[in-house]
């Protein structure tokens, strides 16, 4: 793939993420990766901003899951442990280290989009 064409495909992914298509975004970008990997002469620009946006791309993926997920449980529960949300998300077909669900959930809170309080590790909704 020449240069111009890969960053058409970098753009589109861009296009998806902002167009809250996250899935297709990470699907799209791991392809990308694949050609990466193969060009030994890659130009670090190019490979700085494919790395950004799998990292944004991944980081928003698993955001809109766990918001799915949690939506589900505040209706049941007042409160959830990250270690207990971790727990059912694996139950569920999500596999996500705790530590990285913490740091997705501090996000979710920052963006505004989880009204709930995070008070060490238990979610209060």
């Amino acid at each position: 793939m020449d240069k111009q064409t890969f960053i058409g495909k970098l753009n589109e992914a861009q296009d998806l993420m902002k167009n809250e298509k996250y899935k297709e975004a990470v699907i799209l970008l791991e392809k990308l990766r694949e050609i990466e990997k193969k060009n030994e002469d890659f130009e670090y620009s190019l490979s700085h901003k494919l790395y950004q946006l799998i990292s944004n791309s991944n980081s928003l993926y698993n955001q809109e899951i766990i918001l799915e997920h949690i939506k589900k449980i505040s209706i049941k529960q007042n409160s959830i442990t990250i270690h207990e949300l971790q727990k059912f998300l694996n139950e569920n077909d999500f596999k996500i280290e705790e530590s990285i669900l913490g740091k997705e959930i501090e996000l979710l809170i920052l963006r505004d989009l989880l009204p709930c309080k995070k008070e060490g590790d238990k979610i209060i909704f």
